[in-house]
């Protein structure tokens, strides 16, 4: 059982996920802004934009049956894994780290996981001459 289904309507479905994705990243950027400290801000926010370009790229691609669709997506999903491993490694104990451990679990490692098979290309079966 494949962990992506290439069916025709798949693609489709998939591009509205990560264009979602993108999407709820950019009022974040703001919230980011506007609490963190400016050095830090910086430095979140400019990952998390890069994120959102990438899923936005991605998502947009797919809805239009682009075949590069591939390289944001392949983008999107080493971003989001090392977000989540640096939002788990700098969090202080307590709340900061439950809420940096549950995003990863539930948000960032799934979309980087559907990145990772988007961004693969689908085998193709080839017949064995007999």
């Amino acid at each position: 059982m494949a962990l992506i289904s290439h069916a025709p309507t798949s693609g489709a479905t998939h591009g509205r996920v990560l264009l979602a994705a993108g999407l709820a990243l950019l009022p974040w950027l703001g919230y980011l802004a506007a609490t963190l400290p400016p050095a830090e801000a910086a430095a979140w926010v400019a990952l998390d934009a890069v994120e959102a370009a990438a899923l936005l790229t991605a998502g947009s691609r797919l809805l239009r049956h682009d075949p590069r669709h591939r390289a944001p997506a392949a983008a999107a999903a080493v971003l989001l894994l090392a977000d989540a491993c640096v939002d788990v490694a700098t969090s202080a104990p307590g709340p900061e780290l439950a809420v940096a451990v549950a995003m990863a679990v539930c948000a960032e490692i799934p979309l980087a996981a559907l990145c990772t098979a988007l961004a693969v290309p689908a085998r193709r079966k080839r017949c064995r001459p007999r």
